[in-house]
């Protein structure tokens, strides 16, 4: 009994076990049925895809090319636009640089332009002074060469008054009375070698004095920029040395004679043919000289001032000799150079011409400056 229950116990489960394995294989079958039949079933869509992405793939790519390139030229749009930006700046900058550097060149150069007009107005400041300085020593010196000059002339005088009453004694027992109120005055070699060893010591102690004056002359004229006044200036000193030689080289006569008469500031003078002669050529060279001082000042922008000339100032020009004393000669020589110097600085002849070569003040204007006659 009990067996029979087992055995069909037993064959139920091998029935079971057995239909539950074929359920699983029918299963496992039905699946990869399935299987192949989804493949079968995607694999011609996977084709219809590649196909329909094999048709579409130039189109895209020409888009995804001009994708591309539109992506460039933005960039490039970008990095030009920044490169633009920077030059900007950078231009900015350098403007700024330039004109902080131009403002820098600007106040130097004014910092300089101030320092040099303070250094004018100091040069002129200091120019001023040593010609009021100069001025005042020459003011010193003219007063005591018109009184030494005074001193000669009273000397004189006295001489021509003896020799005239000498001459009138003589007259008086010769019987002679030709010479009789004339006041000529005649000097042997010893007396007129007495006459020129006063006059060097005259001229020595004016030459002393202007060799310094010259000097600083010169080095205020360079301050100045007065080039053509300092080349005038030089000129002239270079005549004032050969005159110094010329001078060394005096001559005597034996027998010289006062027989001319010229009348200064309402006195009358006596002078020999000699010295009326240098007398003449005092008014010469004055006139000459003063046309190229007043040139040179027109030339160099300056304003007319005689008074102030080199030349004015010293008056020597042409002295080479000592028969008139240094005064005389200056008195006339300044006669001249004011005129000279009004007719070279305002390029006229009002009181003179050009002949041979050379400045020369007409003959009418002498005679009414010097006004010198024989007696």
């Amino acid at each position: 009994m009990n067996t029979r229950i087992i055995k069909r116990t037993a064959l139920t489960l091998i029935m079971g076990l057995s239909a539950g394995l074929f359920m699983v294989a029918d299963v496992s079958a039905q699946r990869g049925k399935s299987r192949d039949d989804q493949q079968k079933t995607d694999k011609p869509a996977e084709d219809r895809s590649q196909k329909h992405e094999n048709r579409t793939s130039p189109q895209q790519q020409n888009r995804n090319a001009d994708r591309s390139q539109e992506r460039r030229q933005n960039q490039e749009q970008q990095q030009n636009a920044q490169r633009q930006r920077d030059d900007q700046n950078r231009q900015a900058q350098q403007q700024n640089a330039q004109r902080q550097r131009d403002e820098q060149n600007r106040q130097a150069q004014e910092h300089v332009r101030r320092q040099r007009d303070d250094q004018n107005r100091q040069a002129q400041e200091n120019a001023r002074r040593q010609q009021n300085d100069q001025n005042r020593q020459l003011q010193q010196q003219s007063e005591r060469q018109r009184a030494a000059a005074q001193r000669q002339e009273q000397q004189r005088q006295q001489n021509q008054n003896r020799n005239q009453n000498v001459w009138q004694q003589n007259g008086r027992q010769n019987g002679d009375n030709r010479n009789i109120g004339r006041n000529y005055q005649q000097y042997n070699r010893e007396q007129q070698q007495e006459i020129q060893r006063q006059r060097v010591n005259q001229y020595n102690q004016q030459w002393g004095n202007w060799q310094n004056l010259q000097r600083d002359r010169d080095r205020r004229l360079e301050q100045e920029r007065r080039n053509e006044c300092l080349r005038y200036q030089q000129r002239y000193w270079d005549r004032i040395r050969r005159d110094q030689i010329q001078l060394q080289q005096a001559r005597y006569y034996d027998n010289l004679l006062d027989n001319y008469r010229y009348n200064r500031g309402g006195s009358y003078y006596y002078t020999s043919q000699y010295g009326a002669q240098m007398l003449r050529n005092a008014v010469n060279n004055g006139y000459e000289q003063g046309f190229y001082a007043g040139q040179a000042d027109r030339r160099d922008n300056w304003n007319s001032d005689y008074n102030n000339s080199y030349g004015y100032q010293d008056g020597s020009y042409g002295y080479d000799s000592y028969y008139v004393g240094l005064n005389d000669y200056q008195y006339y020589f300044r006669q001249g150079f004011q005129r000279g110097y009004e007719d070279g600085f305002y390029s006229r002849n009002r009181y003179g011409n050009y002949s041979n070569g050379k400045y020369s003040i007409l003959g009418s204007i002498i005679g009414t400056i010097l006004n010198i006659a024989t007696y």
